[in-house]
């Protein structure tokens, strides 16, 4: 989800990527938070990556974000892998955000730290979507806004949440709060 085309460097984003991987390794699923490009026109990720528990590529898989006025959670196959509570309006994307899916060469960061780089013998690079389902409110409606298509998930059950829990010690790979390199102050949510 981003905005980007109407604040160009000041944009909002929440994303679920694929950052690639290398025979033999598991692929690794980041999510990611942008709030107002950071508002400097510096682009301050919220990053949590996870080793995915399964081989996406031998199957479809249901990937989900659940975003309301109070937080966000992203969903691999309906188990919770990651929660972003609205603690300041600072540190939440709250602007109108549209739905983007794409293929895009992130060799210089993306598969670990860049060392590995897109290999185009293999292009063109393809993704599919099936069964896909978007549910919204638009900007105008009222907060009591809730169409029946938007998600089921709701609050997180106890078992939900011990499920997130369970991916988070066992496959969580990189959490943007837990990084001495990075600049705390930038992140105030951490």
């Amino acid at each position: 989800l981003s905005n980007n085309q109407d604040y160009p460097g000041k944009h909002d984003e929440i994303d679920i990527e694929f950052l690639g991987t290398i025979p033999g390794k598991p692929y690794t699923l980041q999510t990611n938070v942008f709030i107002e490009g950071s508002g400097d026109y510096n682009i301050i990720g919220r990053e949590l990556r996870i080793h995915l528990w399964f081989d996406p590529t031998q199957d479809y898989h249901n990937y989900a974000i659940y975003w309301t006025p109070s937080e966000i959670i992203f969903f691999v196959d309906d188990v919770p892998i990651r929660r972003y509570p609205r603690k300041s309006d600072a540190t939440f994307p709250l602007r109108p955000l549209w739905v983007y899916g794409s293929v895009w060469d992130a060799s210089s960061w993306a598969t670990e730290n860049g060392k590995y780089k897109a290999d185009y013998r293999y292009q063109p690079f393809v993704g599919k979507y099936e069964d896909f389902k978007l549910g919204s409110c638009t900007v105008e409606a009222a907060s009591s806004c809730n169409p029946a298509s938007v998600s089921p998930y709701g609050q997180l059950s106890q078992q939900q949440v011990a499920a997130m829990e369970w991916v988070q010690k066992n496959y969580m790979v990189y959490n943007y709060c837990d990084d001495p390199t990075r600049d705390h102050t930038l992140t105030p949510e951490c």
